[in-house]
This record gives structure tokens, sequence and C-alpha cells, in this order.
């Protein structure tokens, strides 16, 4: 179980994906308000948990060298 969750996004990944979720939510709320703004969800959580799905699924790794602490 613990290798399911093991973190597989560095830092700089992390926080681009928090950013562009940010970005899409508020789109929800200013701009066309639109609630396409809501896929917003998938990378602000990912981000948040530094664990996407798609990476593990594609064996990517962001997070380096050293790899991740989880």
């Amino acid at each position: 179980m613990n290798d399911i969750l093991k973190r597989n996004e560095g830092n700089i990944d992390r926080g681009l994906r928090v950013v562009v979720g940010l970005v899409a939510i508020s789109l929800v709320f200013v701009g066309p308000k639109t609630m396409w703004g809501l896929l917003g969800l998938i990378p602000l959580l990912t981000g948040a948990i530094g664990m996407c799905p798609l990476y593990k699924i594609f064996g990517i790794d962001t997070c380096g060298k050293e790899g991740c602490e989880s």
C-alpha cells in the first residue's frame, strides 16, 4: 500500500500544479464563469499530495536523482 502513494512529483512540478489548479478553479468565479474550471481540482489535489496516478502508470518520476521522501 505504501508503494501506491509514493511521491513521484518534484517540488517544482508540485508548485506548478498547485498554481495551475488555482488559476483554473478561479475560472468558475471570474472570467468566463464556466464549470470547466472545476477540472483545476485535479492538478491542485495531485500537487498537494505529491503523487500523480498518470505518472505512476507511465513510469515518470520528477523527484530527481535523490528521490522524494514519503
